[in-house]
């Protein structure tokens, strides 16, 4: 940044930080720079443009010169400001967490499209992370249970917190351990879960800011990518209630694989939903009829 400290505006910083973004192939480069400054200066992303020709002082500058050269060094968007929308929620964000993304968004959607037409359901969330997933299911179905699990105490502890934060602790049951045991006794109506997907292999590939600050722990899915959906899918088939459903977050290409996982454990599977790139994203199983008599 060379211009003089006169020439720094709002509408400068944020043409100049996009540029810079382009360059290094950062996604997103204009909302990422929007994001980052709202964050240093403590406003609103819609205040950027209201206020595009304000000058911003020093400070203002210094947080922001910090967070974006802590962003070209591959460090997410996320982890600066310390949050992520959501579902149209805020959610914290800590390194133990998986960083909420929008193709999740699609669990939420079946979860809610399959609870509609019951009267008070028990839904599991399970590896919960950032309680993304369970905090805004509990937002749009206020008569439904929901308890949200995940191995990772400090997970746990993000949750929780942005359970309080956003209004729902009194009706989200966190759980700390592994797959389906903390559920022992219950028979959930649904079943939902963004596990872990990316084959191990595949791991050393990701982008630096996802491989080198995510946690391992919740993208690492086996050889194949598919070891914890396919021990989800044997736990969940004698826990679920009678017509109650399995919603599964999938990575791209893994259809096929998924299918066969869950017919194997005994599920039917009902549909496959397609996120913004067209690649199949959540599949929905359901426990088979019983035979006619």
């Amino acid at each position: 940044m060379t211009a003089t400290p006169e020439s720094w505006t709002v509408a400068r910083l944020l043409e100049w930080t996009t540029g810079r973004f382009k360059e290094r192939g950062i996604d997103s480069p204009r909302l990422e720079a929007e994001i980052l400054l709202a964050s240093a200066l403590g406003i609103r992303r819609i205040d950027l443009y209201v206020g595009h020709d304000q000058i911003v002082d020093d400070a203002g500058r210094a947080r922001f010169r910090d967070m974006v050269r802590r962003r070209q060094e591959g460090c997410p968007t996320a982890h600066i400001v310390g949050k992520k929308e959501f579902y149209s929620l805020d959610f914290a964000v800590s390194p133990a967490t998986l960083i909420p993304r929008p193709d999740t968004e699609l669990l939420v959607d079946e979860a809610l499209r399959q609870a509609k037409p019951l009267t008070d359901p028990l839904i599991a969330d399970i590896g919960t992370g950032t309680g993304c997933v369970a905090v805004a299911l509990a937002h749009r179905l206020p008569k439904a249970r929901i308890v949200a699990v995940d191995i990772s105490p400090e997970a746990l502890e993000t949750a929780r917190g942005n359970a309080t934060r956003l209004g729902v602790a009194d009706r989200v049951d966190f759980r700390l351990g592994d797959l389906l045991a903390p559920l022992a006794g219950l028979r959930p109506d649904l079943i939902v879960s963004n596990p872990p997907y990316i084959p191990t292999g595949d791991i050393a590939g990701l982008d630096p800011g996802v491989r080198d600050h995510e946690p391992a722990l919740a993208l690492d899915g086996g050889p194949d990518g598919l070891r914890v959906i396919e021990r989800l899918a044997e736990q969940a088939l004698s826990l679920l209630a009678p017509g109650g459903r399995l919603l599964v977050e999938i990575g791209a290409g893994q259809e096929e694989g998924a299918r066969g996982v869950l017919t194997r454990a005994g599920f039917t599977v009902e549909s496959v939903r397609k996120d913004g790139g067209g690649h199949p994203r959540v599949v929905r199983a359901g426990r088979p009829s019983a035979p006619a008599q």
